[in-house]
């Protein structure tokens, strides 16, 4: 198998490790996959020697076992979110997070057997429709992978220590170092264990006999134990298991990789409560919110989110965030979002009367309600779980963001939180923040720095100490849901003492006799390991600076199985810096060149990222300014002229897709993948089966359209897309659906002159030609301008989600409020349409743009007006066909569109739908399906 020599040092993993991987296309030794791979969510780094997806557990216990054989270190990695530095190595680094997404329900929801590369939302989302979901309950959920779950003991808002991963899990398939495969859950799972591993067994009952022999070793557990608790391995289970597979698997909970890898695990359900009430009050200051704390867990809270004054400053500087914490300068304030779950009514009507009358009494800001309303829920929500990446995305550029966690009994949380500010003070971390699950005892906080140098690492190293101290003085734990990692592990002995601490020892050195899982996580005898490898982050381009590679982005790109992640992008670009700023030309040029397709050329800048992340951050936008940048000027003057006869050329595209249509489609895309040779694959689109002929000219719609004896309410802009490609099938396309909805319902609108010449400019800004798109954003302005009634302002309609949002941006300046076909149908026409007989179901893929301008929840209501039966597939996402990326790289849809089509065929709806041409086309390819607007339906339905 070969193997490329990357620049970043040749790799030393053994042959007989890579060859275990039947697929060499799996191994990935590039400068750039090892430089994707590196970073995680913490604040180390550390740049693996190989990456290699693995294809199912067997491959990595094969792996395991020759890696064991040959001393290699190993690191698993699933979702990256981890904080402490455990999910990333410098040896070899094994992905089980791509082919290991697997999630089966269970008993009706009761139980769910789930594979560690599904995250915690996409399990809770196919536990819904049973009313269950997960204990554990991260406010990474988006991105956390259920093996990190499992490997850092995960807990949550809710959860505390009765609901976490420890007291769920019911049962797992574990894969030891030696290649050894036990599943707990069958009947003969301790003789297996026993049989293929007696020197383990045989020590995990010794060592269960010393734990328990001990009295001081018992109390000392009980202690730690009785509060959230992730420093260290999980020595309960000596006291909580007998059976030597159950008490193995238990230890395997929190122990971060270090011990075997977890390939499958059931759990055991909890029931979603029915019920909900939520407030964020506002108190003077952080003592005064902490002190509230014991009496309103008494009152049956089940939810206490402490934010401190700097998370506060930092909310009120971002879109969508609580009103409570707007409207003041922030000083010394603190919040506390609170929520109640109840049953029933009269549950929740007890609840909020013991809640609301401590919150009456309380020494609050401004009067604090609890309240059912959604959107204020929500809203308080989406800031309190993307806080740490919110805080953390404000940090001066260069810096490096540390969030460490601990717990302590509920009544120290007030005084350790005092002491934590005080030594912030001594130690000059100005922007430091506290937050967290205050109802644990639990809370985070914040450091920023470049902790570079002697200076930054002994005043780090000073803090850090006499947090230590501190913490451990007030009963507590040094970690309590991040786990150890490197951060802490150099401290285990100082919580546990030397008993317990060789205890652990004993078991890692049993469980991995060559020390090559995750070495440097949790076990680490080396004082300074825990300011050795950290992040210094290089500044680049401003849309991505404030990345703090939380991987928040991750499941919603559409190139993540393909390339690389929006975090991958970022990543890499910082690398790049880093070299450019050594000198290393080699390692820059090495990095530049394959970017341009894994970053570049494979992402479909279609802002999906942005929905995730924290700080609001679209790659989509660093991309066009790299494509920008890199923008040829003989192609900049063929987008600009394009631009200038864009009515011929949209009509010359729509002809040749007619005559194509008309061939042989292997003679047409034999003749297009020679000229992809001759020009470039990423500028001559690749024939397809699924392209229509052309469209139909919009030149004829211009004037009023719909009733002809009504006033026009609107401005209609049909989209050029739909005018290009033909409709699906014999139906007529959106622009003469539209018409028909628009005549049946009574309604009027405007096409003003010279339409077949505009667009919405999506062609030029995705492709980073400026040039371009001014003229046609010019154009635009003065047609839409022109077209207006005297005295009139109506707003303006387009009928491509995609089209309608490039259209905002063109005209929203221009002083016009722009509008989509589907927003626009729900809210105006669908009342007044007739009844038709409806189909029986319908399958809905909305579009990242529709997403994005919160569009979807039109989509469902035309939907719903459609057909009895509406599904939104839950493995939705972004096709990847942008436009025309999906044509230029068509193997960035079949991987978008992979785990969607697989439940869409599954679905076999009665129809197909969407609200965008091109991700029509897209999706017609992906699931062999017709799929067409869902105007077209609705028009079909109410014909009349």
């Amino acid at each position: 198998m070969a193997m490329s020599a990357p620049a970043l040092g040749a790799s030393t993993i053994p042959r007989e490790v890579i060859d275990v991987v039947a697929d060499s296309e799996r191994v990935k030794t590039r400068s750039i996959d090892r430089v994707a791979y590196a970073s995680d969510a913490s604040h180390y780094l550390l740049t693996p020697q190989a990456v290699i997806i693995a294809a199912d557990a067997r491959e990595v216990s094969q792996l395991l076992a020759a890696a064991s054989a040959k001393r290699q270190s190993v690191t698993l990695r699933s979702g990256g979110t981890s904080l402490a530095g455990q999910a990333s190595g410098d040896g070899l680094l094994v992905d089980v997070r791509k082919n290991f997404r697997g999630i089966t329900v269970l008993d009706q929801g009761t139980r769910v057997r789930v594979q560690p590369g599904a995250t915690v939302r996409q399990v809770n989302a196919r536990l819904a429709p049973y009313g269950y979901k997960l204990g554990p309950d991260p406010a990474s959920e988006a991105a956390c992978t259920i093996g990190g779950v499992i490997a850092n003991n995960s807990s949550g808002m809710a959860c505390g220590t009765e609901f976490n991963t420890y007291r769920t899990l019911e049962s797992m398939t574990f894969v030891l170092p030696s290649g050894t495969m036990i599943n707990t859950a069958d009947a003969d799972a301790d003789q297996q264990f026993a049989a293929q591993e007696p020197e383990l067994v045989a020590t995990l009952d010794r060592l269960r006999r010393r734990v328990r022999q001990n009295p001081e070793s018992v109390a000392l557990i009980q202690k730690h134990f009785a509060l959230k608790n992730t420093m260290g391995y999980g020595v309960n289970s000596f006291l909580d298991f007998d059976s030597p597979a159950k008490l193995f698997s238990q230890l395997l909970i929190g122990s971060e990789g270090t011990l075997a890898f977890v390939a499958e695990a059931v759990f055991r359900t909890v029931p979603v409560r029915k019920l909900a009430i939520a407030t964020l009050a506002v108190f003077d200051n952080l003592d005064l919110a902490t002190r509230a704390l014991p009496d309103l867990v008494d009152s049956g809270a089940a939810t206490l989110e402490l934010m401190d004054s700097t998370s506060l400053r930092v909310g009120q500087t971002l879109p969508g965030v609580p009103e409570a914490i707007m409207g003041f300068d922030v000083q010394d304030q603190a919040a506390l979002l609170i929520e109640y779950h109840a049953d029933n009514e009269e549950q929740l009507a007890a609840l909020r009367g013991s809640g609301q009358r401590l919150l009456d009494e309380a020494p609050l800001r401004a009067p604090a309600h609890l309240s059912t309303d959604k959107a204020n829920r929500q809203a308080a929500w989406q800031f309190r779980k993307g806080l740490y990446a919110s805080v953390a995305g404000a940090r001066a550029s260069g810096t490096t963001a540390l969030l460490e966690d601990v717990a302590v009994p509920v009544a120290e949380l007030s005084s350790t939180c005092q002491s934590l500010q005080e030594l912030f003070t001594e130690y000059d971390y100005a922007d430091s923040v506290i937050f967290g699950h205050a109802k644990d005892g639990n809370i985070h906080f914040m450091l920023t720095d470049r902790f570079e140098g002697d200076v930054a690492l002994n005043r780090y190293n000073g803090f850090n100490d006499r947090m230590v101290e501190l913490i451990l003085s007030k009963g507590g734990n040094l970690k309590a849901e991040h786990g150890t990692g490197r951060a802490m592990a150099p401290f285990v002995r100082r919580q546990y003492g030397d008993e317990l601490y060789e205890v652990m020892v004993e078991l890692k050195s049993a469980a991995d006799p060559q020390l090559m899982l995750n070495p440097g996580v949790i076990i680490d005898e080396d004082h300074a390991a825990h300011i050795r490898n950290i992040k210094l982050n290089a500044t680049i381009e401003v849309e991505a600076d404030r990345c703090v590679e939380c991987g928040y982005c991750e499941p919603v790109c559409p190139s993540k199985d393909l390339t690389l992640t929006p975090r991958q992008r970022i990543v890499v670009r910082r690398a790049i810096a880093k070299a450019e700023a050594e000198g290393d030309t080699a390692l820059v040029n090495e990095l530049e060149r394959d970017y341009d397709y894994d970053a570049v050329q494979t992402c479909a800048v279609d802002g999906m990222c942005v929905t995730a992340c924290p700080v609001q951050i679209n790659t989509g936008l660093l991309v066009k300014r790299l494509r920008r940048e890199d923008a040829h000027p003989v192609l900049e003057a063929g987008f600009k002229a394009a631009a200038k006869g864009w009515g011929a050329a949209t009509r010359a595209g729509s002809a040749a897709l007619s005559v194509a249509q008309k061939l042989p489609t292997p003679m047409v895309r034999a003749t297009t993948d020679l000229a992809r040779k001759v020009i470039s694959p990423d500028l001559m689109p690749r024939y397809d089966a699924e392209l229509p002929g052309g469209g139909e000219a919009r030149k004829p719609l211009v004037g009023r359209l719909g009733a002809a004896d009504a006033e026009p309410v609107a401005m209609y802009l049909p989209a050029c897309v739909n005018s290009m490609f033909g409709a699906c099938g014999d139906g007529p396309g959106v622009g003469a659906a539209f018409e028909q909805l628009l005549r049946n319902a009574g309604v009027s609108v405007l096409v003003p002159e010279g339409i077949e010449s505009l667009c919405c400019g999506t062609p030029w800004t995705s492709k980073g030609y400026a040039q371009g798109h001014q003229i046609m954003e010019d154009r635009v302005i003065a047609r839409v301008r022109a077209a207006q009634p005297q005295g009139a302002n109506l707003p303006v309609i387009s009928d491509a989600t995609s089209c309608t949002e490039g259209f905002e941006h063109i005209l929203t300046q221009a002083g016009y409020t722009v509008q989509d076909a589907l927003s626009f149908t729900a809210e105006h026409l669908l009342q007044r349409l007739p009844q038709g007989d409806r189909i029986d179901s319908l399958t809905l893929h909305p579009t990242c743009s529709s997403t994005q301008m919160g569009l979807n929840d039109a989509l469902q209501a035309v939907a719903q007006a459609a057909a009895v039966e509406v599904h939104v597939p839950q493995a939705w996402g972004c096709c990847g066909y942008a436009g025309d990326r999906g044509m230029l790289h068509p193997e960035l849809t079949d991987s978008a569109t992979a785990a969607e089509a697989a439940e869409v065929k599954e679905l076999d709806s009665t129809a197909h739908a969407s609200c965008n041409r091109t991700c029509e086309l897209g999706m017609s390819r992906a699931t062999g399906k017709d799929y067409q607007h869902v105007l077209e339906l609705l028009a079909q339905v109410t014909a009349g």
